[in-house]
């Protein structure tokens, strides 16, 4: 009965996290293991600092791990042969040597499983009040751009690092969905602009994604399938979003290889769920028009387990 039962079961699909750890919280590993188990994932975390909190309170303490730490990690894998994966997930890195070293550590990887894939979000910045700025050292943009993007195969910037990578400017969708191709040229089958300040066609109370998937089929034509996703803005700032965004993004492509637009649904209404889980908690913990603190917006990351695992879907992508 075991071969019966064990032909119904899923083949082991396991991820190396390379991000950051907080004691308390959800940013990093912790905001992308949870998700990640709960949908059915093996995730092997290296935690590339371990911080109190996330550096959003006014205080955090903690240790920072450095290039040759993270190399003895891998080698200890590998001495073991336990180094094969199908995933590499990397989030916010401040330095660049750290950096390099983790392009040499997929590098390997990818020649021990040529199908493994590489979901990279090049966390460098952000757009406020229109105005962009870096909050990663300058020196990241080239690794990112030379040595990381070219390597991945999932990329999840916002607008503002897509601008960065690129050189290029966002104004309109047309100019997105150019930039999306100068950045499949430069290696990934898959991006997904994460945010943008573009105008939502549903309105200004919408936030726009785009997503773009390029395959190549055994024949040598390209195909091309780009969606647009309008999700409500919810007027909170919320930390540790983007890494829970990659996360669900890698678990639902997994889950629907050839279909972006499920993918993205899927990811972004679990998204939804959860931000609004966590702001209307966060209100009630803050109290009648105070305004929440850092602590109290935490993503409700267990409270949404149902919704990780099984997200109705609450918002729709439109193929353009």
């Amino acid at each position: 009965r075991a071969g019966a039962r064990g032909a119904a079961m899923e083949p082991e699909c396991r991820v190396l996290s390379i991000q950051s750890h907080v004691v308390r919280g959800y940013v990093g590993n912790k905001a992308a293991t949870f998700p990640l188990q709960v949908l059915g994932f093996e995730v092997d975390t290296v935690n590339s600092v371990q911080f109190s909190n996330h550096t959003g309170y006014a205080h955090w303490k903690g240790q920072v791990l450095n290039s040759d730490e993270l190399h003895e990690l891998y080698e200890g894998l590998k001495l073991n042969m336990v180094n094969r994966y199908d995933y590499v997930l990397t989030g916010y890195t401040r330095d660049t040597s750290f950096l390099a070293m983790v392009v040499d550590i997929v590098q390997e990887l990818k020649q021990q499983n040529s199908n493994l894939v590489y979901v990279c979000d090049p966390v460098m910045g952000d757009k406020w009040n229109g105005e962009g700025s870096m909050y990663v050292p300058k020196d990241l943009l080239p690794v990112y751009r030379d040595k990381v993007v070219p390597v991945a195969d999932i990329i999840t910037p916002n607008q503002f690092e897509a601008e960065l990578l690129t050189g290029r400017k966002i104004y309109t969708e047309k100019d997105a969905l150019e930039v999306m191709d100068m950045l499949h040229a430069m290696g990934p089958e898959t991006v997904v602009i994460t945010s943008s300040d573009l105008q939502a066609p549903l309105g200004n109370d919408y936030l726009i994604a785009l997503g773009s998937h390029r395959k190549t089929k055994a024949d040598g034509t390209r195909i091309t399938q780009r969606i647009r996703v309008e999700s409500p803005k919810v007027d909170a700032v919320f930390v540790g979003t983007g890494d829970l965004f990659a996360a669900m993004l890698l678990a639902w492509t997994h889950k629907h290889p050839n279909n972006l637009k499920v993918a993205c649904e899927k990811t972004v209404s679990a998204m939804q769920h959860v931000l609004q889980r966590t702001i209307k908690s966060a209100k009630v913990q803050a109290g009648e028009g105070n305004k929440p603190n850092s602590a109290q917006l935490e993503l409700r990351m267990v409270q949404s387990k149902k919704d990780i695992e099984n997200p109705e879907i609450i918002v729709k992508a439109t193929v353009l």
